[in-house]
């Protein structure tokens, strides 16, 4: 049975049910308990902005599936220079299977999507990161045996991930508390699609405030690729308001930590938690594998 959604540009874009499949599918391809395969299936890689663990992961992924992955990166491929974005997403369409792109604009991606006549796949964009929430939703279920009575805290910015995120808990029905400094908070539009979808979450402006009791504690860097001009103006704001996940904020509660990598260890997060054993973090960056792995075989109906 396929998705019902012919692309995934955000994480609402699947129904509670949908996620569940891939979920399910994705744990079972960890286990080695589901032989799904995708060969002689192609996906195509555009990359804007550079990622360890997004092209390794989503590589790695295709390989093991059977199928193949073409890199393209900046050099390879200027999206919307030379010939209109439109054009290179049909071309697209008559060569490979699937197409994953990692790119600034939200909109080049709903470009993409429009004209490309394959499945297309948001690896990351400005407003958003689906990929990261579904191996997020899988790590939260290994962890805790399902969603039912989870409470999750997001401190720091409100950026692409954290949008996801907040999308993601409200289709899972988790309990989600959110913290941001209030220049740097979760978009309205955001909040009100969660609130649409089951629950929007609870916004505080206190960090203690958010963990005092959360199971999972979910924070990110401060400063995303792009805005190394706004660096020292972020930075104080984050400090000042006392948004690093540190020992002192997780006394007292037995949270787990996530983040969605790479760390800025000193900024967001000290190195002591980040070595500590709190953190879920390598197992969150191990499921982008098999999340993704799972996504793209339910989407290519095999």
């Amino acid at each position: 049975m396929s998705l019902d959604t012919d692309d995934l540009l955000d994480i609402d874009d699947l129904s509670p049910a949908e996620i569940d499949r891939v979920l399910d599918r994705a744990a079972a391809l960890k286990a080695g308990e589901d032989g799904a395969r995708l060969p002689e299936q192609t996906m195509g890689m555009l990359f804007e902005k550079p990622s360890t663990r997004t092209r390794i992961s989503f590589e790695t992924g295709m390989t093991q599936l059977g199928g193949h992955a073409i890199f393209l990166g900046p050099d390879d491929i200027q999206l919307g220079h030379g010939e209109p974005l439109s054009d290179t997403a049909r071309v697209l369409g008559r060569y490979v299977d699937v197409v994953m792109a990692r790119l600034f604009d939200h909109d080049d991606l709903l470009t993409l999507a429009e004209y490309a006549d394959v499945p297309v796949v948001n690896g990351l964009t400005d407003a958003a990161h689906p990929c990261q929430t579904l191996a997020d939703l899988l790590t939260i279920r290994e962890t805790f045996g399902g969603f039912e009575d989870v409470r999750a805290a997001w401190i720091g910015d409100g950026n692409n991930v954290g949008q996801s995120f907040v999308l993601g808990c409200a289709i899972a029905d988790i309990d989600l508390t959110v913290c941001t400094p209030a220049d740097y908070a979760m978009d309205d539009e955001v909040l009100d699609r969660a609130a649409a979808l089951g629950s929007a979450p609870t916004v505080v402006d206190r960090p203690e405030d958010a963990v005092a009791d959360a199971d999972v504690l979910y924070t990110d860097v401060w400063v995303s690729m792009g805005q190394e001009d706004e660096r020292e103006q972020k930075l104080s704001a984050f400090r000042e308001d006392g948004f690093q996940v540190d020992m002192d904020l997780l006394a007292g509660t037995d949270a787990k930590v996530m983040h969605c990598l790479p760390a800025h260890r000193g900024e967001e997060i000290t190195d002591e938690v980040m070595e500590s054993d709190r953190v879920v973090v390598w197992d969150q960056a191990e499921n982008r594998l098999h999340a993704q792995k799972g996504l793209l075989v339910e989407l290519l109906d095999a």
